[in-house]
């Protein structure tokens, strides 16, 4: 059960990061903050509906959207390369054993 406090007690700080620094990355590249916010966190909303609501992987639904040589290809490339999946599951085991070292 200490997994489930790491991976879904604490997920919504992961997500609300995410959502904040996609916004982050909108205002950036030159969107209004208040816009950027909403592309983004819409972005989460919808993605997350495509997974609950049907029966296909999180990957091949990624694979649906990454055309060869195309922006979504190099944006999750970019991500692979800086650790964007390392550092999710680095996150997940440290919550998973501070509350391992609570409940002791």
């Amino acid at each position: 059960m200490d997994g489930v406090t790491g991976l879904s007690g604490s997920g919504p700080a992961y997500v609300y990061m995410f959502i904040e620094a996609l916004a982050d990355a909108g205002v950036r590249e030159g969107l209004p903050r208040e816009l950027a916010l909403k592309l983004a966190a819409q972005t989460v909303y919808g993605a997350s509906k495509m997974v609950l609501c049907g029966d296909t992987h999180p990957a091949a639904l990624r694979n649906d959207v990454e055309s060869p040589g195309g922006t979504t290809i190099e944006a999750t490339t970019t991500l692979e390369k800086c650790g964007f999946r390392s550092a999710v599951i680095s996150a997940v085991r440290a919550a998973t054993q501070r509350v391992k070292s609570l409940t002791k």
